[in-house]
C-alpha cells in the first residue's frame, strides 16, 4: 500500500534538500521535485510539467524504468533519481514497508510515474531572480 507524505512535510524536505537559492523548483503530489537550473522566462510550473511529462512516467525495459536510490542525510528517508537529473523523488522513511534499496527504489519510480502521468502541481520554490540578491 502506497501513503503520501504530507504536502507540507514534502516542501520542508525539499527547502532543505535543495538549499541552493539560485535554484528554482517544482513539487508534485506524490513527492517528485523538478529542479529547474536554468528556468526561462516560462513560468516554473508549466517548464516542470513539461520535463515531468516527458521523463515521469516509467517504461520498464527502457531508461525510463532506470532509477538510482540515494541514502538522505539532511532529511529522514531517500531521494530517487531517474532517467533525467532534474526529477527527483521523495519517499518518507515510514513509507516502504520493506526498506532495500530495490523496494525504496520501486515504490520512488511508481510515485514518478504517477506524477509524471497525473501532473499535479503542489507547489512551487520560484527562486528566480534571488541569485541577483546575493
Amino acid at each position: 500500500m502506497m501513503t503520501d507524505v504530507d504536502t507540507d512535510i514534502l516542501i520542508d524536505v525539499w527547502q532543505r534538500l535543495l538549499a541552493d537559492p539560485r535554484k528554482s523548483w517544482v513539487l508534485f503530489e506524490h513527492g517528485t521535485c523538478v529542479v529547474l537550473t536554468a528556468p526561462g522566462e516560462e513560468e516554473p510550473a508549466e517548464q516542470a510539467t513539461g520535463i515531468l511529462k516527458e521523463f515521469g512516467p516509467a517504461h520498464a525495459g527502457s531508461s525510463a524504468g532506470d532509477f538510482g536510490v540515494i541514502d538522505l542525510k539532511d532529511a529522514e528517508g531517500w531521494v530517487v533519481t531517474g532517467h533525467h537529473n532534474d526529477v527527483l523523488t521523495y519517499v518518507g522513511p515510514d513509507e516502504p514497508q520493506d526498506q532495500s534499496e530495490i523496494a525504496v527504489g520501486l515504490l520512488g519510480r511508481s510515485k514518478r510515474h504517477l506524477d509524471g502521468t497525473e501532473l499535479h502541481v503542489v507547489h512551487v520554490e520560484d527562486r528566480r531572480g534571488s541569485a541577483d540578491l546575493a
